[in-house]
């Protein structure tokens, strides 16, 4: 069996990855602890200064991951161009122009899903991110594929 598919992306995109990998990570939920504590606070004693502090915290990561996935957008020329994913009983292959890639089914991390993409770890900080938009109708058999090679307890996928 195989799935092929072309992802075209977007900041959007990106920042939906970018969105998902910081709130799962330990920095991403101790900030948003430490910005709800402060407003928590500012309900208890009513200290403005609180309130102002605890909507900062919160609201500041999300707004640096938006800038960010907008600032990687211009500056990775290979997001410029369409990236060409071929699944088979290897691996995924990822390839742009004359440049291919292939990563082996035993060295994927995990498989997880967002609201918009499926998001395929190829290491701790890089995600081959397929935007659900993207699949064409093919999301049932990337997902498939994506369970059948790798083991259960590496895939978090919501159809």
């Amino acid at each position: 069996m195989e799935v092929e598919f072309d992802v075209h992306m977007t900041s959007k995109m990106l920042y939906d990855y970018m969105l998902y990998h910081m709130y799962t990570s330990f920095s991403g939920i101790f900030g948003t602890l430490i910005g709800i504590l402060l407003i928590v606070n500012f309900v208890m004693k009513e200290n403005m200064i609180t309130l102002l502090l605890g909507i900062v915290v919160i609201a500041y990561l999300p707004w640096t991951l938006f800038l960010k996935a907008k600032q990687q957008m211009l500056a990775t020329p290979a997001f410029k161009e369409p990236l060409h994913y071929k699944m088979t009983d290897e691996g995924v292959s990822v390839s742009q122009g004359d440049s291919v890639e292939m990563q082996t089914w035993d060295t994927m991390l995990k498989a997880v899903s967002t609201r918009g993409s499926i998001l395929l770890y190829t290491s701790k900080g890089k995600a081959s991110i397929f935007p659900r938009k993207d699949l064409q109708g093919q999301t049932a058999g990337v997902i498939e594929m994506i369970s059948t090679h790798m083991p259960p307890n590496k895939v978090k996928i919501r159809a």
